[in-house]
């Protein structure tokens, strides 16, 4: 389930897996896939400039285009792209299976061509200015801590956290990344504990 975090840009912000069969996850009315943000993330911490651009895969929705989660977790509202989502991989009914599969990266196909009934792959200019401690996703900005509460919430698999307690390939590689990193964006990380 996706939680809310602080950005500077435009206070809390949803951001996280909304469904426990899949690797995408949303920042808003971004969804992009966590195994390409982690790759990204790896590219970042192996950086050790002052400043860094790069550009990020997503898919951008509308308001009307997203569809309604909690309706969907509940099974009486099907709507757009969340919706249909669903109807491929409806909530469980047992509690105890409510966890993050850390193989929905195998689930790719099928959720890349559903959204792409919804909207076009696109690119956002991600920025990472180490002076200011800032990091811009897209539209959306964040300091220093803010940004290291989302590798947090990738590290545990969201809320209800990772499945057996197995994390990917892709979330580990990402942390082994960051603990090496000279890069003063990852300095004094603390989530991975």
């Amino acid at each position: 389930m996706p939680l809310l975090f602080q950005s500077l840009s435009h206070g809390e912000i949803p951001f996280g897996f909304f469904n426990i069969e899949t690797d995408m996850i949303l920042l808003n009315n971004y969804f992009f896939f966590a195994s390409d943000m982690a790759e990204n993330v790896i590219k970042l911490a192996e950086n050790k400039g002052e400043s860094l651009e790069q550009t990020w895969p997503v898919y951008i929705l509308g308001e009307g285009q997203i569809g309604n989660l909690m309706g969907a977790i509940s099974g009486v509202v099907f709507q757009g792209f969340i919706g249909e989502v669903y109807t491929h991989f409806p909530f469980p009914h047992e509690p105890e299976r409510f966890k993050q599969n850390p193989e929905g990266y195998k689930t790719r196909g099928l959720i890349e061509e559903i959204v792409s009934r919804y909207t076009g792959l696109t690119t956002i200019t991600v920025t990472v200015h180490t002076q200011e401690q800032r990091l811009y996703i897209g539209d959306y900005h964040f300091n220093k801590p803010g940004f290291h509460a989302l590798l947090g919430y990738l590290w545990a698999g969201g809320y209800p956290k990772w499945k057996d307690g197995v994390k990917p390939s892709y979330i580990l590689k990402m942390r082994e990344a960051i603990e090496r990193s000279s890069n003063p964006l990852f300095s004094d990380i603390t989530v991975f504990n």
